[in-house]
Parts: structure tokens; C-alpha cells; sequence
């Protein structure tokens, strides 16, 4: 049995943890937090958003917030988890100002999303009044 793991964390547009080597992962999913450890059986769960932790080289903690996920552990030496969104912190401190940020810039982004839809939506009613009453602009 190997001393350390093999970490893995994917998103669909990015590869947030690529193979790192660690010694212990803590994670969360329906029925609670649990730790992986080497020589864990094989394992397969879903997540729920919480953030997980794991010791790397040098017994660093290291954090990573996910919004939901897959993790799947396999011969006890590699834990691969797939997420929709992660974000990575060095400290639990620096990790809740990345996601406030990241929150915040989601709500803009939203937010500008439907000031674009409603100034379409808009354009659209207008032409289609033009459409349909050719001569009202004319009088």
C-alpha cells in the first residue's frame, strides 16, 4: 500500500488540480464529511457544495470550494473529482474572499444578461409594431 494519493479536481472548462500528490482528503456529500487516506477502497459519491481539504507535500492544507461534484477514489491511490464550478485557496480566509468575489461577478454577469434580453425583448416589439402598422409613424 502506498503512503499518498493521486489528486485530481476537474471542471468542464479547466483542470484546477492536476495529480497532485497527497496524504489525506476530507470531503462532504449527502450523508456527511468523510476522509479519504491511502489504500481507501474503491469509492463513488456525489457532493454536495461544501469545501474540501486535503495535507500535501509537506503536510500543507490546502482548500478547494466546489458548487457539486464527483468524487471517485480507485485502487486506493487516486481520488479524481469532477465539479461544475471549483476555486482553489491556500487558507480558508483567502478561499471565502475568491468565492465572494466569484459570487459577485456571477450576480453582474446575470444581472447584465437580462438588461441585454429586456433591451432586446424590447427592439424586437418595436420592429414588430413597425410591421404591423406601416403608416403610424408617417402622420
Amino acid at each position: 500500500m502506498s503512503p499518498e494519493l493521486r489528486l485530481t479536481i476537474s471542471t468542464p472548462a479547466s483542470i484546477l488540480v492536476d495529480a497532485e500528490v497527497i496524504l489525506a482528503l476530507r470531503a462532504e456529500d449527502e450523508s456527511g464529511s468523510f476522509g479519504i487516506l491511502p489504500g481507501h477502497a474503491d469509492f463513488l459519491t456525489v457532493l454536495t457544495p461544501s469545501v474540501l481539504r486535503w495535507h500535501g507535500a509537506g503536510n500543507i492544507e490546502r482548500f478547494c470550494a466546489v458548487e457539486e461534484g464527483v468524487l471517485r477514489v480507485s485502487r486506493g491511490r487516486s481520488v479524481n473529482i469532477a465539479c461544475r464550478t471549483g476555486v482553489l485557496g491556500e487558507s480558508l480566509a483567502a478561499l471565502e474572499t475568491q468565492i465572494a468575489a466569484s459570487h459577485a461577478k456571477r450576480v453582474d454577469t446575470a444581472r447584465r444578461a437580462r438588461v441585454e434580453q429586456t433591451r432586446m425583448h424590447a427592439q424586437a416589439v418595436r420592429q414588430l409594431l413597425r410591421y404591423l402598422r406601416p403608416n403610424r409613424g408617417e402622420a
